[in-house]
């Protein structure tokens, strides 16, 4: 019983739409009818400005950490489900959120919540990557599609100094999404329609 609740909270959590909501109540403007439509981060940068945008960037972060922390809860003590899987849960809660007709955002910052829980050190080197790509090619998809091919990497090199395949397993199913998602994107970033931030 326990190992079903902990699961369904991963779930809600990650079903949060933090960009829906904080457009909503202080911006009164509903993120899903302008921009890409997406409730992600990145359309609420463009939608809502930056100030939001960061707020939002952190809560869907905080969103895949509590996820995959959700064990070190005196409550879920005796769950036996792996924090990765509650993260994980939490990515696909984000994605198809409950309480935002199932029409979520992209996976990139919850992804990387549940790597800040997880993993640490990883989670610093993709912000550094991610960062560093942001300014160099000015395309957020692109930047984020980089970073997991990072989270890529490291997980294989995570795996010969430690022997925990987890990490492995997981960055490869958060990457499958985060491609996945983007589909768009890469046809556009193709096309060269793919449109650039100025704000950094």
């Amino acid at each position: 019983m326990i190992n079903a609740i902990i699961l369904i909270c991963a779930y809600v959590i990650g079903s949060i739409p933090s960009g829906l909501w904080i457009g909503k109540v202080f911006y009164k403007t509903d993120i899903r009818e302008h921009g890409s439509g997406n409730l992600g981060a990145t359309n609420s940068f463009r939608v809502l400005g930056k100030k939001a945008g960061i707020v939002v960037t952190i809560l869907d972060i905080l969103k895949g950490t509590a996820a995959t922390l959700l064990p070190l809860i005196p409550y879920f003590n005796d769950a036996t489900i792996h924090p990765l899987i509650l993260g994980a849960l939490a990515v696909v809660g984000h994605m198809f959120p409950l309480f935002a007709g199932f029409r979520g955002g992209k996976a990139v910052a919850t992804s990387g919540g549940v790597l800040l829980g997880y993993a640490w050190p990883l989670f610093i080197i993709l912000v550094l990557g991610f960062l560093i790509a942001l300014k160099v090619t000015k395309i957020v998809s692109l930047s984020s599609m980089l970073v997991s091919i990072i989270a890529l990497i490291y997980s294989i090199i995570y795996v010969f100094v430690t022997g925990d395949v987890s990490l492995l397993i997981l960055v490869i199913i958060l990457s499958a999404f985060i491609f996945y998602r983007h589909r768009a994107n890469i046809k556009r970033i193709k096309e060269g329609t793919e449109p650039k931030v100025k704000w950094i």
